[in-house]
């Protein structure tokens, strides 16, 4: 604290010899970005054939048969293809054989069918504005806890897929019979546990048929929503293309605009073990 002959903020021409900016910036390339953005489309059109697929039903334009009968066919063939794309390793490291699967479908379907009854009419004292609300909520708050690979503490595979079953309840007890409940609850746990599983397998082992079954899905949600609003398709395509090719430009260009420096006036990094302190 003695005093110098020049200013306390003083600093001599070596102090930004030192300097480095963006030690830890991690540089994206535009077409990994748009990959890895297909998590983001995919989810959205999972979000966007489910209601598609309930107001057909609620509409009378899709029978409870036709649709249980195209999500079983739909089932097997993604069961197939998830053990075909890895050759079974997969399965193998687990441990779990299918003999496992079959008996743990014959225990789960039972479940929603008996509970059918109850879901249908759960609800009848809540009025429908209120019905929708609530699943149009509970739909926003699965899209937004739902696990893109990102490692952030909003991620939250558990609380995801209940939002997203609860908002099917909710949707399912407007429909006529409780054998639509059934059928709707059922496709509402294929479209959103079992399909991200298929996902994640089909962009971990193979990226190029990863790319082409989300193009197809987002095609096919798209045809479906033009069905019922040529603006709502409009503006859905205008939402994923947004997603896919605007925002991963933005993150690039906005890349070029990071300017995080470090230095000798960082916070001291304690490098030394101390375990032996805490003993």
């Amino acid at each position: 604290y003695e005093r110098q002959p020049f200013p306390d903020n003083y600093v001599d021409q070596r102090f930004l010899e030192e300097l480095r900016k963006n030690v830890h910036a991690r540089q994206y390339r535009y077409w990994a970005v748009v990959f890895q953005s297909g998590a983001v489309v995919q989810q959205l059109c999972s979000v966007c054939v489910f209601v598609l697929t309930w107001w057909y039903m609620d509409a009378g334009m899709l029978s409870p048969q036709g649709l249980f009968g195209a999500a079983l066919v739909s089932s097997l063939l993604g069961y197939v293809l998830f053990d075909a794309v890895d050759g079974g390793a997969g399965r193998w490291e687990s441990g779990r054989t299918r003999w496992a699967d079959l008996k743990s479908t014959l225990r789960l379907a039972p479940f929603p069918y008996g509970f059918s009854p109850v879901l249908k009419t759960l609800t009848e004292s809540i009025s429908t504005d209120t019905i929708y609300a609530m699943s149009a909520l509970m739909l926003l708050g699965h899209l937004i806890f739902f696990d893109y690979g990102a490692n952030a503490a909003i991620v939250s595979s558990t609380l995801s897929l209940n939002m997203a079953i609860f908002a099917s309840v909710c949707l399912a007890s407007r429909l006529p019979r409780a054998l639509h409940a059934f059928v709707m609850v059922t496709f509402a746990m294929q479209i959103f546990a079992l399909w991200p599983m298929l996902q994640k397998k089909l962009k971990a082992r193979t990226p190029q048929c990863y790319v082409g079954v989300t193009v197809l899905f987002a095609l096919a949600a798209l045809a479906g929503l033009a069905t019922i609003s040529s603006v709502g398709a409009v503006l859905f395509a205008s939402l994923l293309l947004t997603i896919s090719c605007l925002c991963p430009y933005c993150l690039i260009r906005l890349q070029l605009l990071k300017d995080n420096i470090h230095g000798p006036w960082d916070e001291a990094e304690i490098k030394e073990d101390l375990s032996r302190f805490l003993m």
